[in-house]
């Protein structure tokens, strides 16, 4: 049973002492690179790769919003993988590692282990030698470092410890590339917020403001779809303002009642609600549409002016998304936006109706004047005329006003 051992597990690799002091080196440059996250782990990806000899490489990285490990790194290429498949805590192998602190190493049949999990898009789950490595930072892990390969092997102690040794030196470049990462996507947010802010105080109508509005935030939360729904209070129904979409359907979906919708659930709640999955829920109308425009997870902000709901902003991803409270909080600023957009807009064209109705009254009283002195008429005569000629002529009484006082004025010029 020795020989037969020895035969099917692969030569191990020997790292020299100088070897070693190359690897710690470039990870000490590591250190000192730009802050590119993408960067550092695809060169921490192929160091790993060349002191294991490993088939395959894996990095996770701890989400502590989301409470999920994510794969950001890979040796070989997984493009539409990558920031895609994710792991609870505990769950699987890398999930026991980041959970426990531990490290793993099992030199053959590692799909047999009882924390495996599989990935059917990911072939390199059918590999036998499994070393999954704890990366700590100040006392927790903040991700998992896999190394695996085809063939049955025994990681040599000396590989393991520098392996870890590589995770501790690399964990704080990998924190510090985070937050910079997160700042840049804060200072971008922000930057999307001042023009939604700037958009408010211009002198653009309502659509065009609401308009911009939807194409930023589908940028800013990188969102498949962004809709902004009005509530009508009377018929309690939300149609659709403005959306980003292309989709023609999208665009011409029927108005949804408020007791019957999951937007109708924010509209009644008052507050953000969230869905994981729309196809699966009971309350969404359009399900075909969402499987042909694969819209998977929702987001539903109400906007709300002075403690009344007046419609809502909902955000659609392409794949099942737990949405974070930073998420939530930055749709919720933009739903603020709009509902300031939407209720100005609504005391302009109210200012703008009351002055045209004074300026109409005003004229109406000069065109009474102007009847009752030329043609002897009372005040009450003088009106019903005014009126019955804008009836007939399908003209306002402004339009019949001005005329009474044209003509005045050409009659006295005469």
């Amino acid at each position: 049973m020795v020989v037969r051992e020895r035969k099917i597990i692969k030569k191990v690799v020997k790292i020299s002492q100088a070897q070693e002091i190359q690897f710690l080196r470039k990870i000490v440059d590591l250190t000192s690179s730009d802050l590119d996250l993408s960067l550092i782990l695809r060169e921490v990806v192929s160091i790993v790769g060349q002191i294991t000899k490993a088939d395959s490489v894996f990095i996770y990285l701890f989400d502590d919003k989301k409470k999920i490990l994510t794969l950001m790194a890979s040796k070989l290429p997984h493009k539409k993988e990558l920031g895609r498949i994710t792991l609870k805590v505990g769950e699987g192998i890398t999930g026991w590692v980041a959970k426990e602190s531990k490290t793993v190493c099992i030199k053959k049949s590692a799909c047999k282990d009882s924390r495996f999990k599989n990935f059917d898009v990911l072939p390199e789950d059918q590999y036998e030698a499994f070393l999954s490595i704890p990366i700590p930072y100040k006392g927790f892990p903040i991700g998992v470092i896999n190394a695996q390969h085809k063939k049955a092997y025994d990681f040599p102690t000396s590989v393991v410890s520098l392996i870890s040794t590589i995770a501790k030196q690399v964990s704080g470049v990998i924190e510090n590339a985070r937050l910079y990462a997160d700042a840049k996507k804060k200072a971008v947010q922000f930057d999307k917020l001042m023009k939604v802010s700037q958009s408010i105080t211009s002198e653009s109508y309502l659509d065009e403001i609401l308009n911009l509005i939807v194409v930023v935030t589908a940028e800013m939360l990188d969102s498949k779809i962004c809709s902004v729904m009005l509530l009508d209070e009377k018929k309690q129904e939300l149609s659709i303002k403005a959306t980003q979409s292309l989709n023609e359907d999208y665009k011409k979906k029927p108005n949804i009642k408020v007791a019957k919708s999951l937007s109708g659930e924010a509209v009644k709640a008052k507050k953000a609600k969230m869905y994981f999955d729309v196809r699966m829920e009971e309350k969404y109308a359009y399900r075909d549409l969402a499987d042909k425009e694969r819209l998977s997870s929702m987001l539903s902000v109400p906007m709300i002016v002075k403690d009344r709901v007046i419609g809502v902003i909902n955000i659609y991803t392409k794949r099942p998304h737990a949405f974070s409270q930073e998420e939530v909080s930055v749709l919720q600023m933009v739903s603020n936006q709009a509902a300031i957009a939407i209720e100005n807009t609504k005391l302009v064209e109210e200012t703008v109706k009351a002055k045209e109705a004074l300026e109409t009254r005003k004229l109406v009283e000069r065109a009474k004047g102007v009847l009752m002195r030329m043609q002897g008429l009372p005040e009450e005569e003088a009106h019903k005329m005014i009126h019955k000629k804008s009836m007939d002529s399908c003209k306002s009484m402004k339009e019949i006003s001005e005329s009474i006082i044209l003509m005045d004025e050409l009659a006295k010029r005469k």
